[in-house]
């Protein structure tokens, strides 16, 4: 078995994968997987170059699409999996979901193979599918699996829609109205500190004043259940453009807003 590292070496046998991953293991380098789908954009890089500037990292990258990209070569990606887990089983979180909870339990379920198969220390995800992060964060915890979850900031394309493969299936004559997703979801993080009915009568606001309608506005707190009267929450929104459907969420701060982040106490 020949290795250089950072050269993507690209393999399609599980077996193998998981050779490798014990192999790096047995060095006592971290092995962080960065599970990935079918295409990849600036949120994707992004992803790997996180799992990079772990300390002392080896990379491995999961791809089903249909030919390997030289991103994962360029980006110094050590081992990439080409091909997918389909495992015969499903683990379902125990949660109130907003998306679809059989695509939720789907695509954990693949992770977790995924990185039971890498033999991973750690793994990489991004936080613009938050509900999935929070239902793999509670499969990893309730299954007592020794890895450690990072998430990273979703990366956001010119005028502030979410990266997503999704996008570019968006109507050209919906352009505009996608734009209005992210930019409601901004405007309702700004009165964050006027509590979780103004947040969500904003969102709408801007929704409607875009000729959108959500398929769902809510606030959630971070693990997912209802939202919290003050604290850390994410907003979320979902909204259906032609054949697409878009989903975006925000971190915000509910009772205390941005602006008043970092105050002293009776300052």
């Amino acid at each position: 078995m020949t290795f250089t590292p950072g050269n993507a070496v690209v393999v399609t046998d599980i077996a193998q994968f998981a050779t490798y991953g014990r192999a790096f293991r047995k060095t006592g380098k971290r092995v962080v997987l960065v599970p990935l789908s079918t295409g990849i954009h600036a949120g994707h890089i992004a992803l790997i170059r996180a799992a990079k500037s772990l300390l002392g990292s080896i990379v491995m990258v999961t791809f089903s699409g249909d030919e390997v990209p030289e991103d994962f070569a360029r980006e110094g990606v050590d081992v990439v999996f080409h091909g997918a887990f389909n495992p015969p089983v499903r683990i379902r979180p125990q949660m109130d979901h907003l998306e679809d909870p059989e695509v939720i339990s789907a695509s954990i379920t693949r992770t977790i193979a995924a990185i039971n198969a890498a033999n991973a220390s750690d793994v990489v995800v991004g936080e613009k599918d938050f509900e999935e992060l929070v239902a793999l964060q509670q499969a990893v915890s309730a299954l007592n699996m020794e890895v450690q979850l990072h998430s990273v900031p979703t990366i956001r394309a010119t005028g502030g829609v979410a990266m997503s493969l999704r996008n570019d299936r968006v109507p050209d004559d919906m352009h505009d109205a996608a734009l209005a997703l992210s930019a409601a979801l901004t405007a309702g993080a700004h009165v964050a500190e006027r509590g979780v009915d103004k947040i969500l009568e904003t969102v709408r606001g801007v929704l409607e004043a875009g000729g959108v309608t959500p398929d769902y506005v809510e606030v959630r707190n971070l693990g997912f259940g209802p939202a919290p009267e003050t604290g850390d929450a994410r907003l979320l929104a979902a909204a259906t453009f032609g054949p697409v459907r878009l989903i975006d969420s925000v971190g915000v701060p509910v009772g205390i807003g941005f602006k008043n982040m970092g105050e002293e106490p009776g300052a």
